[in-house]
């Protein structure tokens, strides 16, 4: 009876597949036929189209490399921090103590972003030297990352909390999380963190795509990692 029950599966299965892979099929000839009915101009419009967008694709990319885009750097004191944001439409930066291990943890993950999201200018800044931003800011725990959209603060990543509560979490959750603010161009799953089951013993914060922190989160005070 069980063998049974496995035949139907199996069978019901197979025709799942099948049918998923006649309608790929059916898609890729809508497309084909679509190009074959061009004719010679059409064609040649198809193509001014895509070299125009790869034009426009490659201008953009030089301009967020003018910008400081594509590396994580260190911006010198607070009143750096003004121009930096202001002249680019996505920020994260990272506020910092020598002191603080966990800092260092975020600096290997950023500096793996960076050169992945060149639509997003990563930079990091010591507390140490910008006490009137940390305090304008209301920034109290140590890593925090201040997330910038159109030269505004819209969202913070305070410690870990958000990466699962463990220092073993990887690039790709903190990835999805800044993607999660919209800080940076996610092309995975917003609803579930990746690699959830892969990270042992890790608790992830549920975070609504867009959502600002609470402000509620700024009574912690001090270092996650002193």
């Amino acid at each position: 009876m069980a063998s049974q029950s496995m035949e139907i599966m199996a069978k019901a299965l197979e025709q799942q597949v099948l049918q998923s892979a006649r309608m790929v099929e059916e898609q890729l000839d809508k497309e084909l036929g679509k190009l074959e009915r061009m004719d010679d101009d059409e064609m040649e419009k198809l193509k001014e189209r895509r070299m125009e967008a790869l034009k426009k694709s490659q201008k953009q990319k030089q301009e967020w490399l003018s910008k400081g885009h594509g590396e994580y750097k260190e911006i010198p004191s607070e009143k750096d921090f003004f121009p930096e944001v202001k002249e680019s439409n996505r920020v994260v930066c990272h506020f910092y103590r020598d002191s603080t291990f966990r800092c260092k943890i975020l600096d290997k993950h950023l500096g793996i972003l960076a050169k992945k999201h060149l639509e997003t200018k990563f930079i990091k800044l010591n507390v140490e030297k910008a006490p009137f931003l940390t305090d304008r800011l209301r920034i109290k725990v140590i890593p925090t990352l201040a997330l910038v959209k159109d030269g505004k603060t819209k969202d913070y990543v305070v410690g870990f909390t958000d990466l699962g509560n463990t220092d073993e979490f990887t690039t790709e959750v903190l990835e999805w999380r800044l993607g999660c603010s919209d800080v940076i161009n996610y092309s995975g799953n917003l609803m579930e963190p990746p690699t959830l089951t892969q990270i042992s013993g890790s608790k992830f914060t549920k975070v609504e795509k867009k959502t600002i922190r609470g402000r509620g989160h700024d009574s912690d005070s001090g270092s996650e990692d002193d």
